[in-house]
């Protein structure tokens, strides 16, 4: 039996006799005798092995034609093609024609979690690669801590991190870095005196060292806002009322000096603090108005006082002067004349007489 074949170009033949390679033909016309099966293959394509590749292999002629790419259970294979990016090998064994494309090839160990093969980073947003990587961003007000397996391994900067997606578990814990505020709110506390009250208190801190807040403690912010509330509650307890009311301002400082070592070793450092409100109950904000509204009544009284013991010695000064000068006399008396006169409309004089002399007699001494 005669069979005529034609391989075009970039194309290869492989005539298989019994299942067995036995001859491998390039572009032409070629003759095939006997009993044999013919396949084509187009070179710009991966060559897809019909048989047991390392059989096939054996034939010298198709073995210099191929290049074989081996990746491993842990590994995956990045293929460029004429420089360019093109496909993700995963674990098995390919077959690439050669001389057709410029074919290369980048191997990565996925076993471990760094990516320490020269990959861009553009690859390793590509689709075909993101189930490969695991990406942690770290903001650029923020720092990091990389945990591998539960154990810390060193501090991430900010940016984006890629690591290998594998079966070995990471942790990126992140810490703003920036000035944050804990309220500590409706503090329900009784003074010295036993007077019942509610404070609200702010804390204003910046984490200054991301070890001890995230290694060597526990949730921080926790132990801040208990710290504080402890140290309010203690400091609130040994005053009395009024003396909370006259140092509210200064106690910030006071209770921030009892809780620094504390704050310290949690690595944190308090910028700012204060007492917020203090909210009195109904019947001490109703006896605080009555001492108050008595103080201003005494003020007030104290005022008045003032005012008529200054009246009283400018009355007295004002009759000395008087009594020492005439003139002066005469001239006081023509001033409330003056008034007197302004207030009266009309004058009525009723029977006969001088009237200038009347008149006379009523205004001229």
């Amino acid at each position: 039996m005669i069979k005529k074949i034609k391989i075009g170009a970039y194309q290869v033949g492989l005539v298989f006799e019994n299942r067995k390679l036995v001859k491998v033909v390039e572009e032409g016309l070629h003759w095939i005798f006997g009993n044999k099966n013919v396949l084509i293959y187009d070179m710009n394509a991966v060559f897809q092995a019909p048989f047991e590749l390392n059989i096939l292999l054996e034939n010298e002629v198709l073995a210099s034609m191929l290049e074989i790419v081996e990746v491993a259970d842990n590994e995956i294979v990045l293929q460029f093609v004429n420089g360019n990016f093109k496909e993700v090998l995963t674990p098995g064994r390919y077959a690439f024609w050669k001389g057709i494309v410029k074919n290369e090839f980048t191997k990565a160990d996925l076993s471990k979690i760094e990516i320490t093969e020269d990959i861009k980073v553009n690859l390793l947003e590509n689709v075909k690669m993101r189930y490969f990587v695991r990406k942690f961003v770290v903001a650029s007000n923020d720092k990091a801590l990389l945990f591998v397996n539960g154990t810390f391994v060193k501090e991430l900067k900010s940016g984006t991190h890629y690591f290998w997606n594998n079966t070995i578990t990471i942790e990126v814990k992140t810490i703003d870095m920036r000035q944050q505020q804990v309220e500590i709110s409706g503090q329900e506390l009784l003074t010295k005196d036993k007077a019942g009250l509610r404070i609200n208190f702010f804390v204003r801190y910046q984490v200054v060292d991301i070890m001890k807040a995230l290694i060597e403690n526990k949730d921080f912010e926790k132990q801040l806002y208990v710290a504080m509330q402890l140290a309010l509650r203690a400091f609130i307890g040994g005053l009395t009322l009024d003396e909370l009311l006259n140092k509210k301002d200064a106690i910030a400082e006071e209770i921030l000096a009892e809780v620094a070592s504390k704050i310290e070793n949690l690595g944190l450092k308090i910028s700012d603090a204060g007492i917020r409100d203090v909210i009195l109950p109904g019947d001490m904000k109703e006896i605080m108005n009555q001492v108050l509204v008595a103080e201003k009544k005494a003020q007030a009284n104290s005022i008045m006082r003032r005012e008529e013991t200054a009246a009283t010695r400018s009355l007295l000064n004002t009759a000395k002067l008087m009594e020492e000068n005439e003139m002066l006399w005469k001239l006081k008396e023509m001033e409330y004349v003056e008034k007197i006169a302004d207030k009266i409309g009309e004058i009525t004089i009723s029977g006969g007489g001088n009237v200038i002399g009347q008149l006379k007699e009523i205004f001229v001494k």
